[in-house]
């Protein structure tokens, strides 16, 4: 396995990398990497819905879309994000890729004292906190998983940055 800690915190080049590693190196890839204040939309997703607009100028926070869905996330140096690239199993599907994508993460983090664990589909929890979100491309005959390891992030850029959607929140929190 080819292994990379890169020192890049340019969300742009970090996006493009992944996008190169996934498309053109054949042999399986793990990365860690880290960006500088931005915004990472999912490949899907409204962007104008997703980020306060208004803050990410104010504040000159890069806006990136990447290659995977789901939601818009905020990074910063706070977050330590990382990256695996391989073969696609034939029919595997995504629920297997985060399993197979996520543990060796969650073993790491144990053998640190961490009691991580997958819940849901794709979230990295610690004590039913989240704390990682993942998400999967495949292309061709390669899939692409990452996620981010949120550590000691700004949560006043990331509540500012972001916008909050209710429906995430329903059912996960006590009623005022």
């Amino acid at each position: 396995m080819l292994c990379i800690v890169d020192s890049c915190t340019d969300p742009y080049w970090n996006l493009s990398a992944e996008e190169y590693l996934l498309a053109s190196v054949k042999e399986p890839v793990f990365r860690l990497w880290r960006n500088a204040p931005s915004v990472i939309v999912g490949r899907y997703q409204n962007a104008a819905a997703e980020i306060n607009s208004d803050y990410v100028r104010e504040h000159g926070t890069a806006v990136v879309r990447r290659l995977t869905g789901g939601g818009a996330v905020f990074h910063d140096l706070g977050n330590v994000n990382y990256t695996f690239a391989d073969a696609k199993v034939p029919g595997e599907d995504t629920s297997a890729m985060f399993r197979r994508f996520t543990a060796p993460v969650i073993k790491a983090l144990r053998g640190l004292g961490v009691d991580a664990s997958l819940e849901g589909r794709n979230d990295l929890v610690i004590d039913g906190r989240k704390f990682s979100g993942n998400a999967v491309c495949v292309h061709g005959d390669r899939v692409l998983q990452h996620g981010t390891l949120l550590f000691s992030a700004s949560v006043a850029d990331l509540s500012g940055a972001l916008n909050t959607r209710p429906e995430k929140f329903i059912g996960k929190s006590v009623q005022s």
